[in-house]
């Protein structure tokens, strides 16, 4: 990389944001140092447009091709992730690989076959309240000739709350904003993960508001599967139920994305190859360009002069925005993604194709001697390729997982000695289970955990109006840990399955 001087203000955004800290403020000036790969990030963060690549090759360095960034690596030094090393031409990686003998020592023990499964449930259970007597089950069974003892109880949960995974390519809002039910504030539209949109619902902070009534109730509702209308301050109306397609703005959304455009390059990149000169796949996060793209390169397209009207990340990549219109982007006329075209690189005849994630829709462009696109209908090849684009889609659904934290006084339901039982937990001595269900327990204090709630029995989950969630709570283990955490060996019973 290079600097234009007279451009540079002294920001100092560069030093902040060089992943190699190769930049430095001499005088008010960037000066870039040996350490730089020519990775761009400067360039692409500087306001004032100081920085521009290098053409002339670098002696010695080497083009690492882990990544779309293709830093040039000079000798001795790592590129701008840290994880390849120029030794003498060649690199490698600067950790060796790692068998699981390695690392077994992070992951720590499995789980006891036998207790990997209560011996009952928690469903219909009853409750252990008020908690200071023991829960309302607590059996005792042989399992693979292990004696194994199970507590259940349904527990009334105000640390509670669902996060809901909605499959779908479309801006349905702003992230931060207030989700919206019965005109009251139950949650927030959070971060967005590979093809789907996040929904925060709940919590004790909304659960002990003067809406808490209704966030319990709808917490219950959604872990039990129903249809629930909701909506996104300043964006979608969506209509929801685990295990069904969305649908949005009264719109069913029944294909969830292949993924991002850049994804979608480097999956079917072979595929638009045989039917078109160009491709380019809209997507608010990533749309793709082929001939840029790495993929393309590798099946060698040839440039074609396009240009986009996105902002590149690197070459064939472009962010994208968000909106109603293709692949959830602003762009509603497929055209309109194309800022220009070169036809000194171009030429008439060329073919462009644009199709979003999903290809659910496509169109087929021709370039004109004057460098204007004339649309076409989709030939055979081409309807082909992006019907076999459409069919490695999957279905969208909206799944959910209930979170809630079960450290607190329930425990005592379970022994004399609440924080023996939260080490057994974490030890890996004593199996959390929801309905029969295997839960993630977060790693740190207490015992917060996470179940998908499709796989416990619709039903299982209910509510009361302190407000707070009731979920069913299932705690197995051997019966020698149950006596040692001081269980309740006064309310054992055996296990009998007619009762």
């Amino acid at each position: 990389m290079q600097v234009r001087v007279e451009k540079c203000k002294g920001c100092a955004a560069c030093v902040l944001d060089c992943p190699k800290g190769a930049v430095r403020l001499v005088k008010q000036k960037a000066v870039i140092d040996e350490s730089c790969t020519d990775c761009g990030a400067c360039m692409r963060i500087c306001p004032e447009e100081a920085f521009y690549p290098e053409d002339a090759p670098v002696p010695g360095a080497v083009t690492c091709e882990a990544c779309p960034v293709g830093c040039r690596i000079k000798e001795g030094h790592t590129g701008a992730c840290q994880r390849f090393i120029n030794r003498h031409g060649q690199l490698e990686r600067t950790i060796p690989l790692r068998t699981y003998e390695d690392v077994k020592h992070l992951i720590g023990p499995d789980w006891n076959p036998a207790i990997r499964r209560p011996i009952i449930t928690g469903v219909g259970a009853g409750t252990t309240y008020p908690d200071c007597k023991p829960a309302p089950h607590i059996v005792q069974a042989k399992v693979d000739g292990v004696d194994v003892v199970t507590v259940v109880t349904e527990a009334p949960l105000s640390y509670s709350g669902i996060k809901v995974k909605v499959d779908t390519d479309r801006s349905i809002g702003e992230e931060g904003a207030s989700i919206l039910y019965r005109k009251r504030k139950v949650g927030h539209l959070t971060t967005e993960e590979y093809g789907s949109k996040m929904l925060s619902i709940g919590g004790v902070n909304l659960l002990t508001a003067p809406q808490g009534l209704t966030v319990a109730r709808l917490i219950s509702d959604l872990a039990n599967r129903k249809t629930v209308r909701i909506g996104i301050e300043g964006g979608s109306r969506l209509e929801v139920a685990v295990g069904r397609p969305p649908k949005i703005d009264g719109e069913v959304d029944d294909v969830m994305r292949v993924g991002c455009g850049s994804a979608t390059l480097g999956l079917f990149a072979g595929l638009f190859k045989d039917v078109a000169d160009e491709a380019v796949i809209l997507d608010s996060h990533l749309t793709g360009l082929l001939s840029e793209h790495t993929a393309g390169l590798y099946v060698g397209v040839k440039p074609s002069g396009v240009s986009l009207r996105f902002r590149q990340s690197t070459p064939g990549r472009y962010f994208g925005d968000r909106g109603c219109g293709w692949g959830g982007t602003s762009i509603t006329d497929p055209i309109e993604i194309i800022e220009s075209i070169d036809m000194s690189v171009a030429r008439r005849g060329m073919k462009i194709l644009i199709t979003e994630t999903t290809g659910r829709k496509a169109s087929l462009f021709v370039v004109q001697s004057d460098g204007s696109l004339r649309e076409v209908p989709l030939s055979h090849e081409v309807l082909r390729a992006v019907n076999e684009l459409a069919d490695t889609c999957q279905e969208s659904l909206v799944s959910a997982v209930f979170c809630g934290g079960s450290g607190g006084s329930a425990r005592a339901g379970v022994t004399k000695y609440p924080i023996k039982l939260t080490r057994a937990v974490h030890g890996m001595k004593a199996r959390l289970t929801v309905g029969g269900a295997p839960t993630f327990v977060l790693p740190g204090g207490g015992i917060n955990f996470m179940v998908d709630v499709e796989k416990v029995v619709a039903g299982a989950f209910t509510w009361v109006p302190t407000p707070a969630t009731v979920c069913p709570i299932e705690y197995t283990m051997t019966s020698a840990d149950f006596r040692a955490m001081g269980g309740h060996e006064e309310a054992l019973k055996p296990f009998s399955p007619s009762k």
